[in-house]
């Protein structure tokens, strides 16, 4: 199986499949915003020649992928670091770098691409996916209604704001050309998500 040729969880339950590098067979990845690290472990049973190292600031998400990355027998493999991704320091660039619906959680967002930039090898590969803000609040609410009628009132509120806080594809471009991203392209895959793949140089 390639390189994130993975079916790439989201906080609804849907997978969109993702799939680039194919070349990549081996490496160190980096995962900004890990969560319960469901990704890392997923991308370890895929090519278990890689290792991952895998970042959130949050403890309590830290303790869950902890748990999910023994029980999976990847702890060495899985190396697992509570810290924010703006303060991280590698021994090296990580030969790839994967992000999961942590963009929209920063205020800064050039500050997130210029530290990806920083974190990752030149030439390696990048994978980002995140929300999409829809058009207005009521297509926001149309969307937490759709896909996330059966959750909690506290999570359906959670998912209504991220989808307010996210950017749209144009916000995303204007990103990766102030920081001269040329060989990153961003793709719209559904009605709530977008993806930027390529290389960092």
């Amino acid at each position: 199986m390639p390189f994130l040729a993975l079916r790439v969880p989201t906080h609804q339950g849907e997978e969109p499949v993702i799939e680039a590098y194919p070349d990549f067979q081996a490496g160190h990845v980096l995962d900004l915003g890990c969560g319960p690290a469901d990704i890392p472990i997923r991308l370890l049973r895929a090519l278990p020649t890689c290792r991952v190292t895998a970042v959130d600031a949050s403890e309590p998400m830290i303790r869950l992928a902890t748990e999910a990355v023994k029980a999976a027998g990847l702890s060495d493999k899985i190396s697992l670091r509570c810290e924010r991704f703006q303060a991280l320091s590698l021994d090296e660039p990580a030969d790839a770098t994967i992000s999961n619906s942590l963009a929209h959680h920063i205020p800064n967002p050039l500050q997130f691409w210029y530290r990806l930039k920083q974190l990752t090898k030149p030439g390696g590969g990048v994978l980002v996916m995140d929300l999409l803000r829809p058009e207005s609040p009521e297509a926001a609410r149309a969307i937490v209604d759709q896909y996330a009628a059966n959750e909690s009132p506290i999570l359906q509120r959670d998912y209504y704001n991220s989808l307010l806080a996210a950017f749209t594809e144009d916000e995303i471009a204007a990103h990766l050309a102030e920081l001269n991203f040329s060989r990153l392209v961003i793709d719209v895959v559904d009605d709530r998500h977008w993806v930027v793949m390529g290389r960092v140089y």
